[in-house]
Order: C-alpha cells, then sequence, then structure tokens
C-alpha cells in the first residue's frame, strides 16, 4: 500500500524588521510594493549626493 503526504504550512503572523538609511537617502521619496509575498523598496539618493564622485585607482 502506498500511501503520499502533502504538508502546507502557512504563517499569517506579522513580520517587523528596521534599519538605519545612510545620509544620503531622499526620506521623503521612498517607496514600498508588496507584490506576491515579495516587498520592494524603492530608496532614492538626494540631489546633492547624486553629484558626488569619486575616482578609485585600480593597480
Amino acid at each position: 500500500m502506498e500511501k503520499n503526504y502533502a504538508k502546507r504550512e502557512y504563517s499569517y503572523n506579522s513580520f517587523v524588521r528596521s534599519f538605519t538609511l545612510p545620509e544620503s537617502a531622499d526620506e521623503n521619496g521612498i517607496q514600498a510594493t508588496y507584490n506576491d509575498g515579495v516587498l520592494a523598496i524603492n530608496i532614492p539618493k538626494r540631489e546633492e549626493a547624486k553629484t558626488v564622485s569619486r575616482q578609485i585607482e585600480i593597480k
């Protein structure tokens, strides 16, 4: 006699995560979407931070 089992677990609890934003982040332009169980967060840079450039020497 062959038996097949399937087990599925669902969790409906809340989840909290926090983090510190860098100084270059534009906190007023943050956008978030939640789609198919995936949370996507878009954190744009402030205009002042975009103009800063760095040159890295490669040896």
